[in-house]
């Protein structure tokens, strides 16, 4: 039988091209969404990827949610915690409600997921946990201290969870991509994103496939061995 696996955020960027990659790897996925029904509709459409909707920040919605996708398509192996939003401005400018959000979704998101999912992958002494992290969790940026927090977040619970899951058989790794091609990055400003693409020593933007691939590869068989590693994909921008 195929393994299960739930992509968060799933349906579009970087998500979507994981969710094709996981099922082109022979896994039944789940793709997770909060926002957009119609886009979602016509991914499921397009790709005969099940789609479900709930926000990760939400403890109860993932709770439930994982236990619906459960009973509907089998026993959750995977998980890849990929959802993220972005509530940008300099701290002088920034909200509480910008920071709080941001914080609730991003790392939230990855703790909500493990609670529902964790717990099974023990007693089963099999799993995969991959948390999207980012450049800017590892290097910062100016005007995200909310979003450059929870992804450095990110990359220290990647490691804790590790520890826990070692000896079960359970794998968590991060992956923290550089800037790729995707709808965010194509809203920067083009004499902004020249000056990004600048300092990308292979002289270009990444592709949402190429992150997929190290997805692709951490939760297969052959990274078993692979745990509490966060593999940086982004050109040689930064080397962390």
């Amino acid at each position: 039988m195929a393994r299960v696996a739930i992509v968060t955020g799933g349906t579009r960027g970087i998500g979507e091209a994981i969710s094709l990659a996981l099922k082109e790897q022979g896994r039944t996925v789940v793709a997770n969404y909060c926002g957009n029904d119609e886009r979602a509709k016509a991914f499921s459409d397009r790709t005969g990827i099940a789609i479900a909707k709930w926000d990760v920040g939400d403890h109860e919605a993932c709770l439930t949610g994982c236990v619906k996708a459960a009973q509907d398509h089998g026993e959750i192996d995977i998980v890849v915690n990929n959802a993220g939003i972005t509530r940008d401005g300099t701290l002088h400018r920034m909200s509480w409600d910008d920071w709080n959000e941001v914080m609730r979704v991003n790392l939230g998101g990855c703790f909500n997921m493990a609670k529902a999912c964790f717990p099974g992958m023990r007693e089963r002494k099999w799993g995969r946990i991959v948390n999207i992290g980012s450049i800017n969790g590892q290097a910062g940026q100016y005007g995200q201290v909310n979003y450059a927090a929870a992804k450095s977040g990110i990359h220290g619970f990647t490691k804790a969870l590790a520890q826990e899951g070692a000896k079960y058989g359970v794998t968590v790794n991060a992956i923290a991509p550089g800037y790729i091609d995707t709808d965010m990055v194509a809203a920067v400003p083009e004499p902004v994103l020249e000056k990004i693409v600048a300092k990308i020593p292979v002289g270009r933007l990444g592709h949402a496939e190429e992150i997929a691939r190290g997805v692709a590869f951490l939760t297969s068989d052959d990274a078993e061995f692979v745990t509490g590693s966060t593999m940086s994909i982004n050109g040689g921008q930064h080397m962390y």
